[in-house]
């Protein structure tokens, strides 16, 4: 072969073609002519290559060969340039083969420890089996026991989900309006599409934990882009309300007021009894504005009237996880389903939603456009509670403070327009905000001026919609997979309040630095804080002892649900061992 291609040019020798003798008259009557002989063997040479090639390929289909493709790419791409940058070109790349490696084993680990279920067609969710190689390896492992509940929990959607028997027969019943005899085979909750899209994840994993503690059905109201923006989570069976159920007309009326309504029906009955209903649901006022009758959804004792109802239908603007952490009907098998409980939303939300194809579509080109080639990454969200067009001052000194006390980003050399330092590292910066005038800031900043460090420092805004656009399509896609964006970043920076900040902490498992709200147009100082953990805050719970109907502060009752950084009297899960050693 090395003489073939050698002498490729050359006519061919005998010698070339391994010694034969034959004259010319034999050539040309058998068609031998050498230079022939010598096409048809290379043609078969690079015949068997191609097969060659081919067979590898379809043996090693896998995720990570395609990883390995796209590494290799890298290499070949690289710019050629002088002898001074090859080093640092090496440097580059050596880093960001280190990232894809590690990245590997999650993706290897597709199912994420059990958490997922393999029951499902990859061609319709692609987020479902690609994240894991987006993401870096999680500190945090799901319990054996979650998973196998998990498991239990998609058996029971598969036997009682839309238009199964069960679901038929229950349906018939509310439609018809018949009283309730006796319990159903199969219970649901119903989930009304409410708020905007952060509140309404959180909301939405909350109702899913409930439905998993009582053994009812999750079914989800779609709104207008529930199912635009989500996958379905469970296998072989539909989390979708059907759109032919009986009392979707209902569902935007239904407020504090409705008969229905578990705070009415509490305040009213001095005995309760399911067999009393009027009709076959009862409605979940858990809105931020609820009442007293309707906080008593919390207590034990008016729990047990919803056990034989069979339609809870829930409407929610709260992540109220952490004060069902204080009902002791569901403390030891929530502290066994999650033995570390900061990891909560980690896990349910990891379980729960995954971006359909055309969000993961707007996700993966923004991350391997802006974001792969970086050493680190560092995720900047920005929600200002101000009906006033931003940027302002003030809100841009408070991000700058923060990341720079922290040693989040260098400081830049005012003084000087060049350093001759070698760049140690990269570090791209995503910011989210509805306004583009605090990433335009800080992109030229670091744009006009070199880094103390030498680090060359990345700005990028996926997008600045101006407002807030709640029920907009594609203003949702867009949150969504930003959202999902920052969850993928390493350090992560987030503004008080902010569900949109609580649900990517999360799902990336992140210790946020958290903005302190500002007052009166003033940076705070300090400008932030770090999260005590990963979960979110859940911004209205009940102050009310159940069992001696009296007020009391529901932040000090256990040890692993205390008050928020950012809210002083709200509710968050912790690890009260982690805080200790921290």
């Amino acid at each position: 072969m090395r003489r073939l291609h050698k002498n490729s040019g050359d006519p061919p020798k005998s010698s070339d073609l391994g010694g034969d003798d034959l004259s010319r008259d034999q050539q040309t009557r058998f068609g031998l002519n050498p230079l022939k002989l010598m096409g048809c063997f290379v043609v078969c040479l690079m015949g068997l290559s191609v097969l060659f090639s081919i067979s590898i390929i379809l043996k090693d289909s896998t995720p990570n060969s395609i990883w390995a493709v796209a590494d290799a790419r890298v290499l070949d791409m690289a710019p050629p340039g002088d002898l001074g940058q090859e080093d640092d070109q090496l440097d580059s790349i050596m880093n960001h083969n280190k990232k894809l490696h590690s990245s590997i084993f999650e993706h290897e680990d597709k199912l994420l420890g059990g958490l997922l279920s393999s029951r499902f067609d990859q061609d319709s969710c692609l987020s479902r089996y690609e994240a894991s190689a987006y993401r870096k390896q999680s500190n945090y492992k799901p319990s054996s026991y979650l998973i196998s509940r998990l498991r239990r929990y998609e058996e029971l959607h598969k036997r009682c989900g839309p238009y199964t028997e069960s679901y038929n027969k229950t349906v018939e019943k509310l439609r018809s309006n018949e009283k309730i005899e006796e319990a159903s085979d199969c219970n649901y909750l119903i989930w009304v599409s409410f708020s905007g899209l952060g509140n309404r994840i959180l909301t939405l994993g909350s109702a899913f934990l409930y439905a998993l503690l009582t053994d009812r059905v999750l079914l989800v109201d779609r709104g207008v882009d529930m199912d635009d923006l989500f996958c379905e989570p469970f296998p072989e069976a539909s989390w979708l309300l059907p759109l032919d159920f009986p009392i979707t007309e209902h569902f935007k009326s239904l407020n504090q007021k409705s008969p229905e309504c578990f705070g009415n029906i509490v305040s009213n009955n001095s005995s309760l009894s399911s067999s009393k209903l009027s009709s076959g649901y009862v409605y979940l006022h858990l809105v931020h504005d609820y009442d007293d009758n309707d906080k008593l959804f919390f207590c034990d004792q008016d729990q047990s009237f919803l056990e034989n109802v069979p339609f809870l239908i829930m409407k929610s603007d709260n992540y109220f996880i952490p004060s069902l952490f204080l009902m002791p009907t569901f403390q030891q098998e929530l502290l066994t389903l999650f033995p570390d409980q900061q990891t909560v939303f980690h896990f349910l939300g990891r379980y729960l939603f995954f971006p359909t194809n055309p969000i993961w579509g707007l996700i993966t080109r923004y991350y391997k456009s802006y974001l792969q080639q970086a050493d680190e990454t560092i995720g900047i969200q920005v929600r200002v509670f101000d009906t006033r067009p931003g940027p302002f001052q003030y809100v841009l000194d408070q991000i700058l403070s923060c990341s720079l006390h922290n040693d989040l980003l260098p400081e830049i050399n005012p003084n000087e327009s060049f350093t001759t330092s070698k760049a140690q590292n990269s570090k791209a910066v995503l910011l989210t905000s509805l306004s583009s005038g605090y990433f335009e800031k800080i992109r030229d900043m670091y744009w006009e001026h070199p880094t103390v460090t030498g680090e060359v420092i990345q700005v990028f805004q996926p997008s600045h919609e101006g407002y807030q656009q709640t029920g907009k399509k594609m203003h949702n896609r867009k949150a969504w997979a930003e959202m999902y964006l920052l969850s993928l970043t390493d350090k992560l920076i987030t503004s008080s309040w902010s569900t949109f900040g609580y649900v990517a902490q999360s799902l990336g498992g992140l210790n946020p630095w958290i903005l302190y709200k500002p007052e009166n147009e003033t940076t705070p100082n300090p400008a932030c804080t770090r999260a005590m953990s990963i979960e979110p805050c859940f911004h209205a719970p009940p102050f009310f002892d159940c069992k001696k109907r009296s007020g009391i502060d529901t932040g000090e009752i256990v040890p692993h649900v205390r008050h928020c950084e950012d809210m002083s009297w709200g509710l968050k899960l912790v690890n009260p061992t982690a805080i200790s050693v921290a």
